[in-house]
């Protein structure tokens, strides 16, 4: 990679018309101040705003900054990859565009990195989120840690340095359904975290609603782990114990107080019926997820369409 810049920030953008230009200029200015040749590849994400055009502005303006202009939106984890396959830092930084995580945090992780770890992951300090979305990160730290047996604390924040190493070999997997920072964990012989600051969001809108924050949840742990059908197993058991233990005690209260208490067994077969069938359902939705994820990743399609890159001055081949 002759000529490659030591420093690649991929920040993935979906109508961010608001925040862009103030975006732009602070991050050149932090990438500036390590005193190092960087690379910032601007993202667009399908935006129905003015994104698309303020990005290749940008990239016709300054050297440093790359435009890729995806020709519809894909999702915020489709724009990483594709920043990520154009990128050619031996350090790659992933960064929001919203500018709730201050991009004059890249030195502290260019920092870090220097220690030789693989990943630097970050922990945002005092949190301007919403109740309701900082009890939802924490429900996904801690499922996550669980499954991954990596102890990370902040799992959502997009601020994260990898190696180009571990980039490669996030390069490498081809499932459709992932998380980034997940599977970058499962690549890194060594992990540290460092403390960030965390802004409001001063302008434009959160792209997550609760629906779109519940699926995220329900499509991190699916994701990742198969562990949702091995604890079918074990409530279809217990369900099952309970069922029978139910039944059993049914018949001894029925011969000790009579049929009529009882109201001849139907209330008490349709409990059961109701509870079974929520059962079945609860299984047969699990199981459908992760055969639609099998079926998804069967087909290969990719992950991306890349409509144009533009960058301005001198360029190298880019793989």
């Amino acid at each position: 990679m002759n000529g490659a810049p030591a420093l690649s920030l991929v920040i993935p953008v979906y109508n961010e018309q608001e925040n862009l230009v103030e975006l732009v200029d602070r991050c050149l200015a932090s990438c500036r101040s390590t005193d190092r040749s960087f690379e910032v590849i601007l993202v667009d994400d399908g935006s129905q705003d003015n994104s698309r055009s303020m990005i290749l502005a940008a990239a016709e303006q300054h050297q440093e900054v790359i435009g890729i202009i995806l020709n519809r939106n894909y999702g915020q984890h489709a724009a990483v990859f594709a920043g990520l396959q154009q990128s050619r830092g031996e350090i790659v930084i992933t960064l929001d565009a919203d500018l709730q995580n201050p991009p004059e945090e890249i030195p502290n992780l260019v920092q870090a990195m220097d220690q030789g770890v693989d990943v630097v992951g970050t922990v945002r300090e005092n949190r301007q989120d919403s109740f309701f979305r900082r009890i939802a990160s924490n429900l996904v730290n801690r499922m996550v840690q669980q499954a991954t047996g990596v102890m990370m604390h902040d799992y959502g924040c997009m601020l994260r340095a990898y190696r180009r190493t571990i980039v490669e070999a996030i390069l490498q997997c081809s499932e459709h359904s992932t998380f980034i920072p997940i599977l970058a964990n499962s690549f890194a012989g060594s992990t540290v975290e460092i403390p960030v600051g965390h802004a409001r969001r001063e302008k434009g809108q959160s792209k997550y609603s609760v629906l779109k924050l519940i699926a995220l949840q329900y499509d991190l742990l699916t994701s990742m782990s198969t562990f949702p059908l091995r604890l079918l197993s074990f409530v279809g058991g217990v369900i099952s114990l309970c069922g029978i233990a139910f039944g059993l005690l049914l018949m001894l209260l029925r011969v000790v107080y009579g049929a009529t208490w009882a109201a001849e067994g139907v209330f008490t077969l349709f409990a059961l019926l109701f509870v079974f069938i929520g059962a079945q359902f609860i299984a047969l939705g699990l199981l459908g997820e992760y055969i639609g994820r099998i079926y998804h990743d069967v087909r290969s399609r990719p992950r991306y369409f890349i409509h144009e890159i533009r960058q301005a001055g001198p360029q190298t081949p880019r793989q």
